[in-house]
């Protein structure tokens, strides 16, 4: 069954009166190792539709690379954010995800006014994040189950987010090989597990999560 195809409606609505609309995703929330990553797109109006736009998970490596060069030529402008493993253990997964989306939202909206366009949230512009309501993202917000799924700039922020989280992890496997993360992206795969028994964590590894956190208990 094909995954469904997310769609430019709610921009479409928006544009329709002289509003734009910034979609959020973060990537990374399950992983073992590394940051959670938030990117923030905002399309120009009457942008075209991206072709073969999905859900970042269906979507295999290089595809999703090419869509993601795709929506940073298309885009009015994007920004990332991220959280550090140290912030998801000091504050939880939940809180740290919020923080990364909050600094992608941040920088977008300082793009937007740097480049003379009103960027007053709730109101010229409208923040739509995948998932479920987050008050810790500090702004007003409407909040989209499966939105990478239905929403054309939702899924695109999930793609950029996606692609350079998975960079970073191949950067942080040259520095840790012994882990996998070249391939696993810092999931607890049975590799990356038999190597945290035989290793122990590094320092990108997330101390609060299972199984890591048995193992300092050991």
């Amino acid at each position: 069954m094909a995954s469904p195809c997310p769609s430019l409606s709610r921009e479409a609505a928006l544009w329709a009166e002289a509003h734009l609309l910034i979609g959020v995703d973060e990537v990374g929330r399950g992983p073992l190792a590394g940051p959670v990553v938030a990117a923030a797109v905002v399309f120009p109006p009457r942008v075209k539709r991206l072709n073969g736009l999905r859900d970042s998970k269906v979507l295999p490596q290089k595809k999703r690379e090419k869509l993601a060069a795709k929506v940073r030529e298309r885009a009015l402008c994007f920004a990332l954010g991220a959280a550090s493993s140290r912030e998801i253990d000091r504050f939880n997964i939940r809180v740290a995800s919020a923080m990364a989306m909050r600094r992608a939202v941040c920088r977008v909206l300082g793009y937007l006014s740097a480049a003379g366009i009103s960027a007053r949230p709730g109101d010229s512009v409208h923040i739509i994040i995948d998932g479920l309501p987050l008050p810790e993202l500090g702004y007003p917000h409407q909040a989209l189950i499966d939105g990478d799924a239905h929403c054309a700039s939702i899924a695109a922020a999930a793609v950029v987010a996606k692609t350079v989280r998975d960079h970073l992890m191949h950067r942080l496997h040259d520095r840790h090989p012994g882990y996998g993360w070249d391939t696993n992206v810092g999931y607890a795969t049975e590799f990356h597990c038999l190597a945290l028994d035989q290793r122990g964590p590094t320092r990108h590894h997330r101390l609060t999560f299972e199984p890591i956190a048995q193992l300092k208990l050991l």
